[in-house]
């Protein structure tokens, strides 16, 4: 039998051509993907293509597009065996973070990918990234989908979708997983790591949470930083801090007393980290304590991705119990390692 895997084009480098009258990128119509690229009509699994109206650039994605996906994935949940959504490299760890906490009870693959050159090139990544993608997002054992949560494919490497980030602009290997394993590799053989996929509570049936509020602010501390501009910020649910090694900040009267204004006032501080591998962990340095002091919620070793959109996610959800701290700390779908502060 052939798994279905619908294709959703959101828009990005991986759907452009050049033209070469004026060299110029542009965006060709997806609808003749098949005619690109000849090669996806010899696989053992049957592609249905729903292409954005109106592709975007992927620093125009934001929460209306995340909600159009998840609606998309829901609409057609059990009409296909799998997901691939083609979207731009830039946001794409912003776009899988944010569908990981709003697909509830995924038991099916959700796959993202991109390229950093256009399918039209000749040196293009597009080809092989989307290729092994539909292979990914088409792969059952025993009538069971293998990867169940949302994951990004990119450069022979299968990664959970809320670990990653792009740390590159120029090399195909745009992406990396610094605090999680990866999931599955690309070789000779189409490798999975089964002990790093994630599996939700099979008593949980799919449906989609598209709750997102963006009342969170992400700030970056940096040393002589002056702290009384955040008196003059609007008041927000969220501030989000990333700060210094495992959660270190300059050390004053000034600082505490500032944060704790801010935290008085009712917003939330969460804290992460500028390191790219590793976390939070307050009392390890004396300079970190301070955040103990007010109260505020380590992000362990969340992204800073992760952390903006389970912050957005959370902020007003009714359909969480419990404090915002509590559901922040929880592990909701393997955005944060279990041991920890």
């Amino acid at each position: 039998m052939k798994r279905k895997v619908l294709l959703i084009y959101t828009g990005g480098t991986i759907g452009m051509e050049k033209d070469y009258e004026t060299g110029s990128l542009r965006a060709f119509d997806f609808g003749n993907i098949f005619e690109k690229m000849p090669e996806m009509k010899l696989m053992e699994c049957e592609v249905f293509v729903h292409p954005f109206a109106q592709p975007l650039d992927s620093s125009d994605m934001g929460p209306e597009e995340w909600r159009m996906i998840a609606n998309l994935v829901s609409d057609n949940y059990k009409k296909y065996d799998g997901f691939l959504i083609l979207h731009g490299t830039d946001t794409m760890s912003y776009t899988a973070s944010a569908l990981s906490f709003m697909l509830k009870g995924l038991k099916k693959p959700v796959i993202l990918t991109g390229s950093q050159l256009p399918i039209g090139d000749l040196r293009t990544d597009a080809k092989e990234n989307l290729l092994t993608s539909l292979y990914y997002a088409s792969l059952y054992e025993q009538n069971e989908a293998v990867i169940q949560e949302v994951a990004i494919y990119f450069e022979y490497k299968l990664l959970r979708g809320n670990r990653t980030l792009k740390y590159s602009a120029e090399y195909f290997d745009a992406y990396s997983s610094p605090n999680y394993p990866i999931l599955g590799q690309s070789g000779v053989h189409l490798k999975i790591e089964k002990d790093n996929l994630f599996r939700c509570d099979e008593k949980i049936e799919f449906h989609v949470d598209e709750h997102i509020s963006e009342d969170v602010l992400f700030w970056r501390i940096f040393p002589g930083m002056k702290l009384n501009h955040f008196k003059e910020i609007p008041k927000m649910k969220v501030l989000i801090l990333q700060v210094f090694g495992s959660g270190t900040i300059f050390s004053s009267e000034n600082t505490l007393k500032t944060l704790q204004q801010i935290k008085n006032n009712g917003t939330e501080i969460v804290v992460v980290s500028q390191c790219i591998s590793g976390g939070i962990s307050f009392g390890k340095y004396e300079n970190s304590n301070i955040f103990v002091k007010i109260g505020a919620i380590s992000g362990r070793d969340m992204t800073a991705e992760a952390a903006i959109t389970k912050a957005m996610h959370l902020i007003g959800n009714s359909n969480y119990k419990g404090s915002f701290a509590d559901n922040f700390s929880r592990n909701i779908c393997g955005e944060i390692s279990e041991s920890g502060d």
